[in-house]
Order: C-alpha cells, then sequence, then structure tokens
C-alpha cells in the first residue's frame, strides 16, 4: 500500500508538471497562429494509451512517462520530421513566425513552471503558514548523528553559530546550508571556534545517506522488534526519560550509555500515557535496546519543554510576498546543488538521482503539504534544466533564437538538425547518468 501511494503521488506531480509545462508552449503558439499537430502526456513511442483528434491538434497519454511535448509544426525538435522540413514554410508554421514570437513560445513552458511554483508557494503560506525551530531553541547544541560528523570536527553539543560567517535563523537552514559551506562557526564549552569543512563534504554525507547533524530529542520507542529483549517492559510511544537513576534528557545520551553497557538490565523510567513510569529495560548484546527509536512530533517536542516552535501564519495579502521570497529562496539553494554537481571536486555529481530518486522523495504516506512542497521544488528544477543551452532542451533553442535576434542572422536548418541531434544525445547521456547513479546505489546497498 506504501509504493501505491508513493507511486500515486509520483505520478500526480509528474503528470501536473508536465501537462502545464507544455501548455506553456501550446497557448502562445496557439494565439501566434501556429499550429500544434500533437499534445501528449508521457512519450507514445510506437503506440499511445489514449488519443483524440480536436480540430488540427492530437491530445493523447503515451506510455512511456519519461515526460511529455507538444508538436509544434515547421519546428526543429525531437520529432526529426525531415519531410514536412523539407517542404516550402507555411504561414502557420513555427519557422515562418518572426523570431520573437518564436522565442515567447519556447520561453512558455519555463515561465509556467516558475509561475507554478510561486503559486504553489502562496498557496501554501496561506493554508500552512510556516512552523520551524529557531536555531537559538538549541540550548544544549546539535546532535552528531554519525561519524562522518565528528571526523569533519562536530561534537555533539556544539551550538552551530554562523555558516560561512552568517547567521542562520532556522535550524532547518542550518542542516542545509552547512553542507555547502566552507567553514562553519561553533560554541563548545562556552569557546568559540571554527570548523573548516571538506570541500567534499557531501561525497562523504551521500555514502551514509542520512542526516549527520540533528535536532537532540528525547529517546522516543517508535516500533519494537520481535526479538528485543524489552518486548514486555517497553511500549510504542514510551519516552525514555531516565535508566539506573540517571536523567538522560536526548536519545543521544541513552545510545551512549546502551553502548556502554551491553548485556546489562537497569531500572528505568518512561513517560507513558502522560505519566512517569518504572519499568526494567535490558540492553542486548550489541548495545541496543532491540527498538526503533523517534516519530516524536514537533509539537509533543514542545508541550514536553524541550523546544518552542515557531509559528507564522499569513493573510491572503501577505501571503503573496511570503510565497514570492520562498521561491526565490528555494531558486537560490537549487543553484547551490548545480554549482555543487558541476564541480568535481565536491563529488556531488554522485548523488546525482533519476526518476528513482524523485520517486523516493514523496512520502509513504499521502500529506497535500508534502506533495505541494515536492511539486513546487520539482517545477523550481524543470524550469531551471529546461533552460540550460543544451539543443534539444528549451535552453537550446532559445539559445539560438537570441543569437539570430542578436545578429539578424537564422541559423540554417541543417545546422539545427546536427545540434537537435548532437542535443539529443547529451540528454541521453544525461539521463543514463541519472537513472545509472539509482540503479549502481539500488546494487551496493
Amino acid at each position: 500500500m506504501e509504493i501505491v501511494i508513493k507511486l500515486s503521488q509520483f505520478l500526480l506531480s509528474l503528470s501536473l508538471l508536465i501537462v502545464l509545462h507544455e501548455l506553456g508552449h501550446f497557448i502562445p503558439a496557439k494565439l501566434f497562429k501556429t499550429r500544434v499537430e500533437k499534445f501528449y502526456l508521457f512519450f507514445d513511442v510506437k503506440f499511445s494509451l489514449v488519443k483524440k483528434k480536436i480540430g488540427e491538434t492530437v491530445y493523447g497519454i503515451g506510455w512511456l512517462p519519461l515526460g511529455g511535448y507538444v508538436k509544434i509544426a515547421g519546428m526543429i525538435d525531437e520529432s526529426m520530421d525531415k519531410e514536412q522540413m523539407a517542404l516550402p514554410p507555411q504561414p502557420w508554421e513555427f519557422r515562418s513566425k518572426p523570431a520573437w514570437q518564436r522565442l515567447i513560445i519556447m520561453l512558455g513552458g519555463v515561465t509556467v513552471n516558475f509561475i507554478l511554483a510561486i503559486i504553489i508557494y502562496i498557496g501554501m503560506a496561506y493554508v500552512y503558514g510556516n512552523t520551524y525551530i529557531s536555531n537559538s531553541e538549541l540550548k544544549d547544541g546539535i546532535w552528531v548523528a554519525s561519524p562522518i560528523g565528528e571526523k569533519i570536527g562536530f561534537k555533539t553539543g556544539d551550538k552551530i553559530i554562523a555558516v560561512d560567517g552568517k547567521k542562520v535563523e532556522k535550524f532547518d537552514d542550518v542542516q542545509y546550508n552547512v553542507n555547502f559551506a566552507k567553514t562553519a562557526t561553533i560554541e563548545r564549552n562556552g569557546a568559540v571556534q571554527e570548523i573548516k569543512l571538506p570541500v567534499d563534504l557531501l561525497s562523504k554525507i551521500m555514502k551514509e545517506e542520512r542526516s549527520y547533524l540533528k535536532l537532540r530529542v528525547p529517546f522516543t520507542v517508535a516500533n519494537i522488534s520481535e526479538d528485543s529483549p524489552n518486548t514486555n517492559t517497553l511500549k510504542k510511544g514510551d519516552i525514555i526519560l531516565s535508566i539506573d537513576s540517571k536523567k538522560m534528557k536526548y536519545a543521544d545520551e541513552i545510545l551512549a550509555f546502551n553502548e556502554a553497557n551491553a548485556g546489562k538490565t537497569f531500572d528505568a523510567v518512561v513517560f507513558r500515557d502522560e505519566k512517569e513510569q518504572p519499568v526494567k529495560v535490558t540492553v542486548g548484546k550489541d548495545g541496543k535496546l532491540g527498538v526503533m527509536q523517534g516519530g516524536l512530533k514537533p509539537e509533543n517536542l514542545e508541550k514536553l519543554g524541550y523546544y518552542k516552535i515557531s509559528r507564522e501564519t499569513f493573510s491572503l495579502a501577505e501571503s503573496f510576498p511570503a510565497g514570492i521570497q520562498r521561491s526565490k529562496d528555494e531558486l537560490g539553494r537549487y543553484f547551490t546543488q548545480l554549482k555543487a554537481i558541476v564541480n568535481p571536486d565536491t563529488g556531488a555529481y554522485k548523488g546525482v538521482g533519476g526518476f528513482y530518486a524523485i520517486f523516493n522523495v514523496f512520502p509513504s504516506v499521502w500529506s497535500w503539504e508534502y506533495f505541494w512542497t515536492i511539486t513546487a521544488f520539482l517545477s523550481i528544477m524543470l524550469g531551471v534544466m529546461n533552460l540550460l543551452p543544451i539543443p534539444a532542451l528549451d535552453g537550446g533553442h532559445v539559445m539560438f533564437l537570441l543569437f539570430e535576434i542578436i545578429t539578424r542572422k537564422k541559423p540554417s536548418e541543417k545546422f539545427l538538425e546536427r545540434a537537435q541531434v548532437v542535443g539529443f544525445f547529451i540528454l541521453i547521456a544525461l539521463v543514463l547518468f541519472a537513472n545509472g547513479n539509482d540503479i549502481y546505489k539500488a546494487i551496493v546497498k
């Protein structure tokens, strides 16, 4: 059932983005009286799942969910319709239109992508507001949850004051910004010091595939394994407050205690059913309790007195600037990621994923908030990627059109056809690389 939910969200998001992107080309083409021969969701290699001709356009759904397209008459695109291009230009063809009209048609798709992201973020600001934990709330510092963080120089209890010399208000932003930074300023035992971050930090993080800087939270029992030594003593939802008369506020303290006391049984106190209860806990020979830790919601962290949750609400009028600002922030984040990917020293290219990686971003339970958050970011990603100056992408067409407008010389159709072929092979290589990364990760796990 979880796979069905993830797949449903993935396909719904992908379909929405593709249809709206192609509408961005379709509408200006129609406005400029340019014939659109096909409008397809997904690719119809050899056959279509559904198709219907309305007027001069065939609308359909292909069987290969790798994208979609509109086939505009008289345009050199992925269809490579050489027969049509060999005929004399017709007034309703793309190639017969002024360069500025062709430019608007080509920019329509990415324009819709960026506008869609802004609209989603405006709607989310109005409906959900903004909830976060301020970095200043981490009175006892961060939890360094992996050896990578310790090798870099972080320690559990450090307070991250600034990243690349800039203070960060939200803890979520601290977690993200550190991954792309050169330095982090911390406070440890009252002393301020600077940690120089390795250029290949992203590559190191991706090997473990988990966050190494976390919020310090109480040890909450999320699930109990069948072979756990505590199946009869601990219950799902228990929060362990102390072991062996030692108060332990955070999960990292309990995990460290367990590792040092493998195979022993202790008196403990848990918070269960809104009250404290004494129990016995046994640490297995592997230094673990045999339970899955986590699952405590942010509002419960506030209720238990760990952190104050900051909440921002927006009126309809206020949601517009809030949504636009978030769009700018997310666009900036994506450019930061791209910058890291094209720099081989960072090793970030190893984390580039294909359709399976995108599929895995969606949660296994249906959440409209997560759905729209992911869809908005994917829309930004699609817009930026399509603007890359690669022939066969919108950005490639735009590049040649700008050349034509500036020089007043139109590239020959033969040149454009060859460029289209080169661009197609570049795209295939990128798709194979991204999806090959997914396959490689699945094999080496």
